[in-house]
């Protein structure tokens, strides 16, 4: 009998114990689930990781390395930030000894050209854009590039627009289109008085043949005197 009682309470002590573990662990594992739910704030997601692969660009502007010229070439569209005035160097991460690249695209299309000025914007359509510098400046003392025209009076629209956009002196291309249109199959190379009415110092150099499809404007924009 004593032996019967003695594994009678035992096995209820037991039982009791399985009883009260039995709340204990269930308050554990709901503990546990919210532990595992909540995100490690020392450990970056993927979209903030710097081994998550991203290649998002964080700047709106292009630059001037490889990869962005590349970049420029794939994409069909250039925006230079010359709002200070300059076009920097390190802005467009190029080296400082650097004399730029020329972005040529004839043949592939044209690119989309903005230049951000102090007052506004420059834009054009263009296959040819160039840097000038020497391996002593920080920054370009220029940026060219290349209108092209069909027509004469598709020519003389660009003209036009140059002035009304940019300052370009009206009287010396008005003069010179009117000079043109007497003579269309002619030949010329005319520098128009520069436009600053962007903080830029904007230029266009006429060459113009009428002999050929295709008439052309080099355009080159520089920090303002």
């Amino acid at each position: 009998m004593t032996t019967t009682h003695t594994a009678a309470a035992g096995k209820q002590r037991r039982a009791s114990g399985v009883v009260l573990l039995l709340p204990v662990l269930a308050a554990g594992l709901a503990l546990g689930g919210c532990q595992l739910s909540a995100p490690d704030p020392a450990t970056p997601s993927s979209a903030t990781s710097p081994s998550a692969g991203s290649t998002v660009k964080t700047s709106e502007f292009s630059t001037l390395d490889a990869a962005g010229v590349e970049t420029i070439r794939s994409t069909g569209a250039a925006r230079l930030d010359m709002s200070s005035g300059t076009l920097d160097k390190a802005a467009v991460q190029v080296t400082p000894d650097s004399y730029g690249p020329e972005i040529n695209t004839r043949g592939a299309g044209k690119i989309n050209l903005t230049i951000v000025a102090p007052s506004g914007e420059i834009t054009g359509e263009t296959d040819r854009i160039r840097f000038n510098t020497t391996d002593k400046r920080t920054d370009f003392s220029e940026v060219t590039y290349f209108l092209t025209a069909q027509s004469a009076e598709e020519y003389f629209a660009l003209i036009r627009e140059g002035v009304q956009r940019y300052g370009i002196d009206g009287d010396s291309a008005e003069r010179w289109i009117s000079s043109t249109e007497s003579d269309p199959e002619g030949k010329s190379d005319f520098s128009i008085t520069s436009g600053t009415a962007t903080g830029l110092d904007v230029n266009y150099d006429l060459r113009y043949d009428g002999g050929k499809d295709t008439q052309v404007i080099i355009v080159h924009v520089r920090p303002a005197a």
